[in-house]
């Protein structure tokens, strides 16, 4: 009931009106703090146990301080390990606070929501303890969508919504191995591939030789659609009020063009963040589905541009970079305090999305 409550109070529909008359839902204003990257892993993922000691008090008034009302966490990262004790995921070695269980408790008090992170198409654990089940553990989507791989998926996501209280799941890389790219590389059709195909094109499967791109993209598409089928009924079983928040950098790609996923899902990031996906990526979505975009380095998306039309059209605002003082970032201060032109890369996208979110002026320099 509490969890209802929290829910109506962050993201209920607004008084206020568009010119259509339709009414508008709070804005989303989201940040992650990202602990999937960092030095010491077998890849370029962070090594299990990096930021163990993070503290989910600092973390919370952090994303108070920006003026955040959804905070994006982790249940389990990319190297495999979870950031809640007493799952039946390994917690990362060393985990000092019950983490994500502790942050959503703080969150809850601080009126904000919180999805915890699963990374549909790459575990570095899951990787290197099953062979015969990955492609290896590059740090890139390596893992073919088995029965046995959706089984573990499915479980850990039931276990850490039901173990933390979080709101919602931010499901990210859901592509089979090989990624988003286009031309996509093609599957190397191990053992449990050839598994697979029979499971999902219900008939033998007939050679590699036999194969074409027609054929190895709707054994893609299928793979993605009973996964997500899977997911889907875990999250809203574990909790009927778990939100679904898709991230993907390429919403145009083939392999979920015209899916159930994208009608049916909760939220849906615009990970790449350009203007032209956000605007004409609304037509592909669910009537109930929330679009967010997205502001990091990588995407080399303008902030000045992205956010006013995102803010015009309705559209979430998120952001996400790696810690850089410890598990933590600068205080938030530090961003209000310097003139927006005169910060680069994540650290002017963090700048604006504060001024932002507090209702300030791009020009608004804090002073003491």
């Amino acid at each position: 009931m509490l969890r209802s409550l929290l829910l109506v109070i962050v993201f209920a529909m607004a008084s206020c009106a568009k010119p259509s008359g339709e009414s508008i839902e709070t804005p989303i204003k989201a940040y992650n703090i990202d602990f999937n990257w960092g030095p010491g892993g077998p890849n370029g993922f962070a090594k299990p146990g990096l930021w163990a000691d993070a503290n989910p008090m600092e973390h919370v008034d952090w994303y108070a301080s920006m003026g955040c009302n959804v905070i994006q966490s982790f249940a389990v990262s990319c190297n495999g390990y979870a950031w809640y004790k007493n799952g039946i995921v390994p917690e990362q070695p060393g985990l000092k606070y019950d983490f994500l269980t502790e942050e959503v408790k703080l969150a809850h008090e601080k009126k904000m929501l919180i999805f915890g992170y699963f990374c549909a198409g790459a575990n570095t654990k899951w990787g290197l303890e099953h062979p015969d089940l990955s492609y290896g553990a590059p740090s890139e989507t390596h893992i073919p969508y088995t029965t046995e791989y959706i089984n573990y998926l499915c479980s850990s996501i039931d276990d850490a919504i039901r173990k933390t209280g979080m709101d919602g799941i931010f499901v990210d890389w859901f592509w089979n191995p090989g990624g988003s790219r286009e031309p996509t590389p093609p599957l190397k059709w191990m053992a449990c591939e050839q598994v697979m195909y029979k499971e999902l094109m219900n008939e033998p499967f007939p050679g590699i030789d036999k194969i074409t791109p027609d054929t190895e993209l709707q054994f893609r598409r299928k793979a993605i659609a009973r996964t997500w089928k899977r997911i889907r009924e875990t999250a809203k079983a574990a909790d009927p009020e778990c939100l679904i928040w898709l991230t993907s950098n390429n919403l145009n790609s083939k392999e979920i063009e015209g899916s159930d996923m994208l009608r049916e899902v909760d939220w849906v990031l615009n990970e790449a963040g350009d203007i032209a996906t956000t605007a004409a990526v609304r037509s592909k979505l669910g009537d109930h589905t929330r679009l967010v975009t997205c502001l990091a380095t990588w995407n080399k998306q303008d902030p000045k541009q992205v956010v006013p039309a995102a803010m015009k059209e309705h559209v979430g605002l998120y952001g996400f970079t790696k810690p850089v003082e410890g598990s933590m970032m600068k205080p938030v201060d530090y961003y209000l305090h310097n003139p927006v032109d005169s910060l680069s890369d994540d650290e002017r996208n963090i700048a604006i999305l504060a001024r932002t979110y507090h209702d300030l002026p791009m020009d608004y320099v804090k002073k003491d």
